[in-house]
């Protein structure tokens, strides 16, 4: 089925955007799994979604894929609109890539047969010729005429990276590929797709409940909760300048610390008085809570304030402890691991907290006080 685009765009135009959702609401069985969402990737940029599990995430890359209808909104891709409520195009005429979670090699056939399938369209020629430059560009030439139960993990993901790839999509959807990858891999693996991605400018979305697959690959990251698109930033600025109190919850390490607005850029805790560098937006007097990272808690010897440490977890380089103070107020601090503290170690400490972070006491999920 044809559909007529959304948009007109003059041809050519470098204001189109490769993907365009706007108001897109969906339904997961008889449940309401998304709503309201919009968002546009440009062309040769990497996106992600991250959320927890449940939030509706997977529902959204369905409906961009077309195995999802919509309950509202649209769909376009390209400046084509090819979806909307009850008009569909068809996934296979979207020229979209799909990598999912468990790979969905065929187990009866091998690498290249398996990259191969998406080609039928191209002359034999052609489809060779296709295969071997993807096989060779994935690092899975050596290993082409193996089956999937003889090849490792990573080279798994690598053939459904390859399949999804050899028909030049415009878009390629990646469903928590790296999940059954263990740590290493995944971080390894996720730098190399990354890289080729950015290299061949292929624009994609990137699916994860892992705040570091989305760190790695996501140039724009969308957090997502109960079916809402409740951030839309980069990595840094969801770190440093959360929209709201679930996303400053949700990524990174912290600890919400009571406080009480003391000056348009301080509040006063029960550690003294903590300064940033931008206005608090409530009152002076307000009663709030005052995120606290890891990086905001600052090794010093000479301090006042000390605490005990509870919890330690070695990080390489640093080494993250867990630290309690006789108030009962618990932190996580990152220090660098030469400084190696035992369990039971009394420290200094002193905050340094450049990006306030605030939030009214009584705020719910999704309201922003910053």
């Amino acid at each position: 089925m044809s559909m007529a685009s959304s948009k007109i765009y003059p041809a050519g135009s470098r204001d189109v955007p490769l993907l365009e959702i706007q108001g897109m609401s969906c339904n997961y069985g008889l449940e309401r799994a998304v709503y309201d969402l919009s968002l546009t990737v440009n062309k040769g940029d990497q996106v992600c979604l991250l959320g927890p599990s449940g939030c509706g995430k997977t529902t959204v890359l369905r409906a961009v894929a077309g195995f999802q209808p919509l309950l509202s909104g649209s769909v376009s891709i390209n400046g084509q609109c090819v979806s909307r409520p009850g008009d569909i195009l068809s996934p296979e005429k979207r020229r979209v890539g799909m990598v999912f979670q468990d790979h969905a090699l065929f187990p009866h056939l091998s690498v290249e047969q398996n990259v191969e399938s998406g080609l039928r369209a191209l002359s034999p020629a052609d489809r060779r010729t296709t295969v071997s430059e993807i096989l060779e560009r994935v690092g899975l030439t050596r290993v082409a005429q193996r089956f999937p139960h003889e090849l490792s993990g990573g080279q798994q993901q690598r053939v459904a990276l390859a399949r999804a790839l050899a028909p030049r999509p415009l878009l390629l959807l990646m469903d928590e590929p790296f999940s059954s990858l263990d740590l290493d891999l995944r971080e390894r693996l996720g730098q190399e797709v990354s890289d080729m991605l950015k290299a061949d400018r292929i624009t994609c979305i990137l699916v994860t409940h892992d705040q570091n697959d989305a760190f790695s690959m996501g140039e724009q990251i969308g957090v997502m909760a109960e079916g809402r698109l409740l951030q839309w930033d980069t990595a840094y600025n969801l770190y440093h300048e959360p929209g709201n109190r679930f996303v400053a919850d949700f990524i990174g390490n912290g600890i919400f610390l009571p406080a009480k607005v003391k000056t348009p850029r301080a509040v006063e805790s029960e550690f003294g008085e903590l300064r940033g560098d931008q206005d608090i937006v409530m009152p002076t007097g307000s009663q709030v809570e005052v995120l606290i990272r890891p990086d905001d808690v600052v090794l010093d010897a000479d301090s006042s304030i000390r605490g005990e440490v509870v919890h330690k977890a070695f990080k390489g380089a640093e080494i993250l402890y867990t630290i309690r103070f006789e108030t009962g107020t618990t932190v996580l601090a990152l220090f660098p691991s030469h400084a190696n503290f035992a369990v039971g170690d009394n420290v200094g400490v002193r905050f340094e907290v450049d990006h306030l972070v605030t939030f009214a006491i009584d705020t719910t999920a999704t309201d922003v006080i910053e």
